[in-house]
């Protein structure tokens, strides 16, 4: 029996993606709950797992191409001895000469290139070229991307026209290239921008177009948080299983300065403000196909360890792909370290919807006055990057305040101060 591979629902509000790998070939036998291929979304990449054991019959959505939720990406014949194409009829000899085997690139043939995928076309068309005469290496001769590639690449494949004496009036022949210039084109690599890519482009660009963005600093002395994070490192991994960092400090000190000045923690809707009374914070990690931003829910009901260990396990699941839609939504306020980089100072762009975002970076050793003397601290700058709209020069100087005393006296935490 035949099963149709169709792309899966991808979350809310999300309706299309990206065709990013296919694990398994046309014709593979694959077995259920195996991985054929990878979705890439605005947000998260997802794979689609076989429904049953068989073969993967043929490939409807090559990799590249943009598909939507209950698209087609293939057929699956199910049995685990099903065949991906017909038993070739037995070959018999005989004394008449036969014709040289035909490779395995094929040139496709006017019904192959009715059937091209869009993407393939829409390359084809971008660069007036003949179907006809491109080798296609896909099954039976399919023409894929990587085939049109190879052939704008090497020159081939261009469609016929007639060819002019000389170049038409309105066209001035190309100019020989300036002595001493070289060809930069060949050193050059052209890449897509991915889906995830393309849509954090855009949400950095609509944060700028529609906040009035404002990015305000102060500087934190770490000593004290060090030095409990010195003490208290090893009976804390001990008893929780998980080190003790510096963003639960983080996100506890500004759940406390939101607290105080909920218009960081609001979001404009229009020509209204929409308060929100809860803490979901997003914490920045690094992931390899890009920045994502998990949510810790509820922040404020959560303790060190818990906060310790979410991060922990979100960072790994953005490495291996394995986020989902739910873990990067409804965030309320953002805390991103440059600081894991090097970073000594940014302005963070806003998270749009958010209305703030708070920036920490490298802790470095300066000399900073102390009670009349100058004494060398470990310090660390910090920005918080605001919606100017709804929140005020004082609202954002009073929120870093607020950080910067829970963090250069982390007791205040415990006591909610």
């Amino acid at each position: 029996m035949t099963i149709n591979i169709i792309v899966p629902a991808l979350g809310e509000s999300v309706t299309e993606a990206t065709v990013a790998k296919w694990f398994k070939a046309a014709g593979d036998t694959v077995a259920r709950d195996e991985s054929l291929c990878e979705l890439e979304t605005d947000k998260v990449a997802i794979e689609v797992y076989a429904p049953e054991s068989g073969v993967l019959t043929d490939i409807a959505a090559e990799e590249g191409e943009n598909v939507e939720v209950g698209g087609l990406l293939g057929h699956l014949t199910e049995g685990a001895g099903a065949s991906a194409s017909p038993t070739p009829a037995p070959v018999t000899e005989s004394a008449e000469p036969t014709a040289a085997p035909q490779p395995a690139a094929q040139t496709a043939s006017a019904e192959d290139a009715a059937a091209l995928s869009p993407a393939v076309r829409k390359l084809i068309d971008e660069n007036n070229l003949d179907p006809a005469s491109i080798a296609g290496t896909g099954k039976d001769g399919r023409i894929v991307k990587g085939d049109v590639l190879n052939a704008i690449e090497a020159g081939s494949g261009a469609a016929d026209v007639a060819p002019a004496a000389s170049p038409p009036a309105s066209v001035a022949p190309a100019a020989p290239p300036a002595p001493g210039a070289r060809a930069d084109a060949p050193r050059e690599e052209r890449v897509r921008m991915s889906r995830l890519r393309q849509k954090v482009a855009e949400r950095l660009k609509e944060a700028q177009n529609s906040a009035a963005m404002l990015t305000t600093f102060n500087e934190a002395d770490m000593t004290n948080v060090m030095a409990a994070r010195a003490r208290y490192r090893d009976v804390f991994e001990k008893k929780h299983g998980v080190r003790l960092g510096f963003m639960s400090f983080f996100v506890k000190a500004a759940i406390v300065a939101l607290r105080e000045v909920p218009a960081v923690n609001a979001e404009v809707d229009g020509t209204d403000i929409v308060y929100k009374n809860y803490w979901h914070i997003g914490v920045a990690v690094s992931a390899p196909q890009g920045l994502v931003v998990p949510v810790l829910r509820d922040a404020d009901q959560m303790g060190f360890a818990d906060i310790e260990k979410t991060i922990a396990e979100s960072g790994a699941r953005a490495r291996d792909g394995k986020l989902t839609m739910n873990d990067l939504m409804g965030g309320t306020f953002t805390i991103s370290n440059g600081g894991t980089f090097g970073s000594l100072m940014s302005t963070p762009i806003l998270n749009p919807p958010q209305s703030g975002i708070l920036g920490m970076h490298k802790i470095q050793e300066r000399p900073i006055a102390v009670d009349g003397e100058v004494k060398i601290r470990p310090m660390m700058y910090l920005a918080l990057s605001y919606d100017h709209r709804i929140v005020d020069g004082k609202g954002a100087v009073t929120f870093l305040v607020r950080v910067k005393e829970a963090l250069e006296d982390p007791r205040r935490l415990l006591m909610d101060l």
